[in-house]
């Protein structure tokens, strides 16, 4: 064949290289964040906040897409089995990502396997809060009170297997008291069951409970970190309190599903942990008691793998189901 002849071929091989490039640039479409929570939950939060900043990084709008149910395990799920296209990502907390492995013998996904990781995006320290019923101001008050009459209280959480489960699971654990749980599907929910009576007490997150308290509608004794909290000063922690080795804290992270390409979970990554060091965003954190982190997927995967060790001789040693 004649030089002549292979110059459009050469052109035409060109133009085609070219338009699979441009194919595979990202984002070229709306980017879907499943968080498997209720709107209004602390993961909704935190991507609400998030997403204004991110979109404007990426060049696409992203869109909150809430899927609730199975104490966060039914959007976790949907991910794990969507499309690796760069299009879907996960927000999600502790125990869909590692306590439910634990908890529930058929879980239909591995958050493990099916699922990378991409970003630790934040922390917050849980808050014990009690019912204005129980007549208590500190947390000597009310493990006495728990104490001295086992199975009169209930208690909230946000789902089986929630950290605001398993955190209380231990202090019943470690104080050898006994109280009836009962989940709810968002903490919204859990603290109106509070101010209601319908339960007694709880360990939330303070974007839910901090303004209930402020208002007088129910008490805060404490909060579930190591160290105080710089977003809470004035609440002192369990340990404080009396109750040594209690440290439940709720993270959030960003996850793919598997397959996803390694260029869109580094540069999706990368991004996230830019809006999270912005100083608009961390006041906006720290308003509803965020601690930015933005971590590598790297160090998100070795975290997750610390969770599983450290939890899973707590949940086996106190006998914690996923229908408990």
């Amino acid at each position: 064949m004649s030089a002549v002849r292979m110059l459009p071929l050469a052109v035409a091989a060109l133009f085609a290289v070219a338009g699979a490039h441009a194919q595979q640039e990202w984002p070229q479409r709306p980017v879907r964040i499943v968080v498997p929570f209720a709107a209004g939950s602390s993961p909704d939060i935190l991507a609400r906040i998030v997403n204004d900043k991110l979109s404007a990084r990426i060049g696409q709008p992203l869109i909150v897409d809430n899927k609730p149910g199975a104490g966060g395990n039914t959007g976790t799920d949907q991910v794990s089995k969507a499309s690796p296209d760069g299009y879907t990502f996960l927000l999600s907390v502790n125990a869909p990502l590692v306590y439910n492995t634990i908890l529930y013998k058929n879980l239909p996904y591995d958050p493990f396997k099916d699922l990378v990781p991409v970003s630790l995006a934040a922390t917050t320290p849980n808050v014990c809060v009690v019912s204005n019923s129980m007549n208590v101001d500190s947390v000597k008050g009310w493990l006495a009170a728990m104490k001295q009459n086992p199975g009169k209280y209930n208690f909230a959480s946000t789902g089986n297997g929630s950290i605001s489960h398993l955190g209380v699971e231990l202090i019943k654990l470690k104080t050898q008291s006994f109280a009836v749980h009962i989940p709810y599907a968002s903490s919204g929910q859990a603290v109106t069951a509070i101010i209601q009576g319908d339960v007694q007490y709880a360990c939330l997150p303070p974007v839910t409970v901090m303004p209930q308290a402020k208002a007088g509608r129910l008490k805060a004794l404490a909060v579930t970190s190591a160290e105080r909290s710089a977003l809470l000063p004035d609440l002192p922690t369990l340990r404080e309190s009396g109750l040594p080795d209690i440290q439940a804290v709720p993270w959030f992270a960003y996850m793919a599903p598997k397959g996803t390409s390694p260029e869109i979970v580094q540069r999706m990554s990368r991004e996230i942990a830019a809006v999270l060091k912005d100083p608009e965003t961390q006041k906006r954190l720290h308003t509803a008691y965020f601690d930015g982190v933005g971590s590598t997927p790297e160090a998100l995967g070795k975290f997750m793998g610390e969770e599983l060790r450290r939890w899973k001789p707590v949940i086996e040693r106190a006998g914690i189901k996923a229908d408990n």
